[in-house]
């Protein structure tokens, strides 16, 4: 059992359902309005719902830790990931192009591996483990920079890439280097500055004829309670 599953798994648990229990779908709201109040709020009738949905996923399975609410229902397989998952590293990469080129001792390319580059903090790492979709979003993400998480452990040696990512668009690329820098000048955390870019994601797609460098600025780095969900608007809601 590989790192995707036991994510799954976790996620599987966490979503609402008649048998869930009242606490732990308390927990999980909780949760969300929390990422929504950080990165920017969204509902069913958006269409990018399902996209925030599995950001939102990823980052309760990780930053909030919601593999212990469901740690006595997952099997050992699975419970031997909760460690590596809390440990995951968050990044704005970017696919090498060049090291997608890597080959196999038999000359073939690596189809199942990727290189990606953290133009936040520097990393370079070699993902060899990620799901059908997540390559294929890849493939068609050309110089696209994107907020994702990437697992790895030691035995069995595997670095996977989480499903969850959130791609920025091509022609924010520029403007969001502005804000890196001005982040780092400000020495915000990684997780501030990531939020921050994501509240800018949000706010660029809700608006209409609109150039990237309105939305992606440095003023917009502080106070996240613009974005914050509407007064009662998620008061009924349970996590999808």
């Amino acid at each position: 059992m590989g790192v995707l599953e036991a994510a799954a798994r976790i996620v599987q648990l966490g979503g609402a359902s008649r048998e869930s229990p009242a606490g732990r779908v308390a927990r999980a709201s909780e949760m969300k309005a929390a990422f929504e109040a950080r990165t920017g709020a969204f509902s069913p009738e958006d269409p990018w719902f399902e996209e925030r949905s599995r950001a939102f996923w990823c980052d309760a399975v990780t930053r909030g830790r919601f593999g212990r609410e469901v740690e006595a229902e997952l099997e050992p397989a699975d419970r031997q990931w909760l460690g590596p998952l809390e440990r995951a590293h968050r990044g704005l990469f970017r696919a090498s192009r060049a090291a997608r080129g890597a080959r196999a001792s038999g000359g073939t390319p690596r189809r199942s591996e990727a290189w990606l580059i953290d133009v936040w903090s520097g990393a370079e790492l070699l993902v060899t483990t990620l799901d059908d979709a997540a390559r294929a979003e890849l493939d068609a993400a050309s110089g696209q920079l994107f907020d994702a998480r990437v697992v790895g452990a030691d035995e069995p040696l595997e670095v996977a890439l989480l499903p969850g990512a959130i791609y920025h668009p091509h022609d924010a690329t520029s403007a969001i280097e502005q804000v890196i820098g001005a982040a780092r000048a400000r020495d915000l955390t990684t997780d501030d500055t990531l939020d921050a870019l994501l509240r800018m994601e949000r706010s660029l797609r809700a608006l209409s004829r609109v150039k990237a460098a309105y939305a992606y600025r440095a003023e917009a780095l502080s106070s996240p309670t613009a974005t914050a969900p509407r007064p009662g608007r998620r008061a009924v809601k349970e996590p999808t």
